[in-house]
């Protein structure tokens, strides 16, 4: 959902892979954000190296990402077990996602170039056509794009960085499925870059905020139909 791209974290993206350790920690925060692997579970190597193409060392290094992050537990001479992920948790993400973007969108107000405006003005023409064809990925694209520009006019590189260790708590595609929330892509995107046209600072704010924090709810939603809590009673919160 939110992109937290700099110029120069831009210009390298397109040459850059990730590491295979990050390989590792998104393959495996997906298995738990899916249900697939459960709180109190141990996490085997071998299979984990074989679905991502790797050996035990980047592997290894791959949980120890996830364990910084809370989503692993090591426990001593037996390995690495499932902690538990409260629908609270999801909540606290993106809480702290609302308002760091908020303030970067309220940032952007005295720094977004006429041009970038424009450019927001084509994605959100683009997105529309996209909704017409029922186009998903591309909303999610469009929804990337969107996000990105802002966080590019904020011209704030260390509160980008901050807000990059909050997303990157969650896999890529829950964000391109929030993204593809039609209402909300349709409705809250036209009415951010009217704010940000009118300099409005406390309204852009508000609104960049409710535009986040609401999708905690529905991404709940969907990890409750893909069983992530089904027999974690204590993830009821």
């Amino acid at each position: 959902m939110m992109s937290v791209d700099t110029p120069s974290f831009a210009a390298r993206r397109a040459s850059r892979q990730p590491g295979l350790p990050e390989q590792v920690a998104s393959y495996v925060r997906q298995l738990i954000l899916s249900g697939q692997v459960k709180p109190g579970q141990f996490l085997r190597l071998e299979p984990i190296c074989e679905a991502v193409g790797v050996s035990n060392t980047p592997a290894r290094e791959g949980l120890q990402l996830l364990r910084s992050d809370g989503f692993v537990r090591m426990v001593p001479r037996r390995g690495f077990v499932v902690a538990s992920f409260t629908r609270q948790d999801i909540r606290d993400l993106f809480w702290v996602q609302a308002d760091i973007a908020g303030e970067l969108a309220a940032r952007a107000v005295s720094r977004i170039s006429p041009e970038r405006l424009a450019r927001l003005d084509q994605i959100i023409v683009e997105n529309n056509a996209a909704v017409a064809a029922g186009d998903g990925e591309r909303i999610a694209d469009l929804g990337h794009a969107f996000h990105r520009e802002i966080n590019l006019a904020a011209d704030s590189y260390r509160l980008a960085v901050l807000l990059g260790s909050v997303v990157r708590q969650l896999p890529n595609r829950f964000y391109a499925t929030i993204e593809e929330r039609v209402g909300e892509t349709v409705d809250d995107h036209p009415q951010i870059v009217e704010a940000l046209r009118n300099g409005s600072t406390r309204t852009v704010r508000s609104l960049m905020k409710k535009h986040i924090i609401n999708t905690a709810e529905y991404l709940i939603e969907r990890l409750e139909a893909q069983g992530m809590w089904s027999d974690d009673f204590s993830g009821s919160a």
